[in-house]
């Protein structure tokens, strides 16, 4: 009696059975710098701004550098939901492409705005922050097709883990380039330079596929895994459409997940961004602290959001996406209150108040920015294959309108003058609705070790 002999892996089985090839890093590497290099960018415009606060060829206000910082999240929300269907219709790679070069060659240009056009630098930014939206949004599915079921949470996390180091590096270019606005923003004009690395990489082969292009797909498997193309095993199904998801199938089939994701992502965005557009001139204008402490102290900031960032991420496939995404929510919230408290602890807005305003900020992108580790990820699996990019696009998109909304909303209280009497009643807000985003994200399907093909 002669034993049966086990049944040729399939394609996905070969990749959830091997370990991470050069390749494949590669790819996990690419989107990692992609988004270090869009979020150092949207970064810049901060130091830039508390730069320009204090230009008196500028008389910049407090409400006109709101809307300048608004503007760039206005951008992200229609680069999101743009590219989100884009990368479903024309391929992950060509959209990680053209929001490269978008967001490069507008930053570049955003270098020439004239003293005091405060108007047509924040119109320079919308069109910075289309190409900042769509590269965060194609370059996670862009990994998670390429990578084993039971690390796909770690490692399309990581497309977001590193995103801190984007703070890091503009705190860094602010202290070297002191009150020089300029030679900080063209700072920015270097990621054009990941074009080199995309050419170099595959499309998903998931995309392919779904074209019909099945050779291609296989090619693009074989490049990941590291094996001729004949030694890979079958492929899954075909999608029974070939077209790209559209915008009305989102809202009627899949109306729930839309709804988390747009909520959910809203209430995180709008907790955290204004720290990212605004913690800077708070911490200059309100408490006093000079512009070389400011970009020290927001290195620091960095590291902890990328340490939060690294946890939540690794925590997502141990012990789930919803338990994170919960406690993230409320231990952030935990240090936004502290610093709506600043002021009151400390018996005024004097240098003691600026420190416990900067301790509360330090946990909350620590944590409510820190689950940016898992949240994305997770808002892409709530989504099936014919409709992952468009899904996580769309809903994504709205809730970017947080980024809008927050940095417009505090200039607007500002005023003329950035001072710390308005900063309580603020950020109580921002951190209630990092509560609102945790709760939101249980009611989301937990996708834990789950194959895409089974979502």
């Amino acid at each position: 009696m002669t034993e049966k002999s086990a049944p040729p892996m399939t394609a996905l089985e070969q990749i959830d059975a091997r370990p991470l090839t050069k390749n494949q890093r590669s790819l996990i590497g690419l989107a990692v710098a992609g988004n270090i290099s869009e979020f150092f960018d949207m970064f810049l415009i901060g130091f830039a701004v508390n730069v320009l606060l204090k230009d008196p060829a500028w008389h910049l206000r407090g409400d006109e550098a709101g809307i300048i910082l608004a503007m760039s999240g206005l951008g992200t929300v229609i680069g999101a939901i743009g590219w989100g269907r884009l990368a479903d219709s024309i391929g992950r790679k060509r959209s990680f492409y053209w929001c490269t070069v978008l967001f490069t060659v507008f930053t570049v240009v955003c270098v020439f705005t004239p003293d005091n056009g405060w108007v047509l630098l924040a119109f320079l930014r919308v069109l910075v922050g289309m190409g900042v939206g769509g590269l965060n949004i194609v370059s996670i599915p862009y990994v998670q097709e390429f990578v084993p079921a039971k690390q796909r949470g770690l490692l399309a996390g990581l497309t977001a883990v590193f995103i801190p180091l984007g703070l890091f590096l503009g705190s860094v270019a602010s202290s070297l380039t002191g009150s020089n606005w300029r030679l900080l923003i063209a700072l920015g004009g270097i990621p054009i330079f990941l074009l080199f690395w995309l050419h170099r990489v595959p499309e998903s082969p998931r995309f392919l596929q779904s074209k019909g292009r099945t050779e291609e797909a296989r090619a693009a498997l074989a490049w990941a895994l590291q094996l001729p193309p004949e030694q890979v095993g079958t492929l899954p199904e075909a999608p029974k459409t070939t077209a790209s998801a559209s915008y009305r199938l989102i809202f009627t089939k899949y109306r729930k997940s839309l709804l988390i994701v747009a909520i959910g992502s809203f209430s995180f965005i709008l907790g955290s961004s204004v720290i990212q557009s605004w913690g800077q001139s708070i911490l200059g204008s309100a408490y006093a602290f000079d512009s070389g402490m400011v970009a020290n102290l927001f290195m620091l900031v960095s590291l902890g959001d990328l340490l939060g960032r690294l946890s939540s991420a690794w925590l997502a496939d141990r012990i789930g996406r919803k338990k994170v995404m919960l406690s993230y929510g409320l231990i952030g919230a935990v240090g936004l209150l502290l610093s709506a408290g600043s002021t009151m602890l400390a018996g005024g807005a004097g240098a003691n108040a600026g420190w416990i305003f900067f301790i509360g900020i330090m946990i909350a992108m620590t944590f409510g920015d820190g689950a940016f580790g898992v949240l994305n990820p997770f808002g892409a699996e709530q989504f099936p294959n014919e409709a992952r990019s468009t899904g996580l696009g769309l809903g994504y998109g709205i809730g970017s309108t947080g980024k809008i909304f927050g940095p417009w909303l505090l200039g607007a209280m500002f005023g003329a003058k950035v001072t710390a009497d308005i900063i309580p009643a603020a950020f109580l807000f921002f951190a209630v609705l990092l509560v609102i985003g945790g709760v939101t994200y249980q009611f989301a399907r937990e996708t834990k070790g789950e194959s895409l093909e089974k979502i």
